[in-house]
């Protein structure tokens, strides 16, 4: 890229958009998870860590995600 050529910005609106269906993909599968185990099993704790395993394994796709998602063309 030359000197001349500025890469084309964001706007705030497509920030929160994209900001939004990022915290969306992190938090849902684990809320999903964590609900669906408690439900099941009918035990909090076990919920809990199966829900935070899962929202660590949905945070490392959202940043793979959101390196393609966030960058304007």
């Amino acid at each position: 890229m030359s000197e001349d050529e500025k890469p084309a910005k964001l706007t705030k609106k497509e920030i929160f958009l994209r900001g939004s269906i990022i915290a969306l993909i992190t938090t849902v599968p684990s809320l999903i998870v964590f609900v669906l185990v408690w439900f099941f099993l009918d035990d909090v704790m076990i919920g809990a860590i199966s829900g935070a395993i899962s929202h660590f394994v949905a945070m490392g796709f959202s940043l793979k995600i959101s390196k393609k998602l966030l960058v304007k063309k």
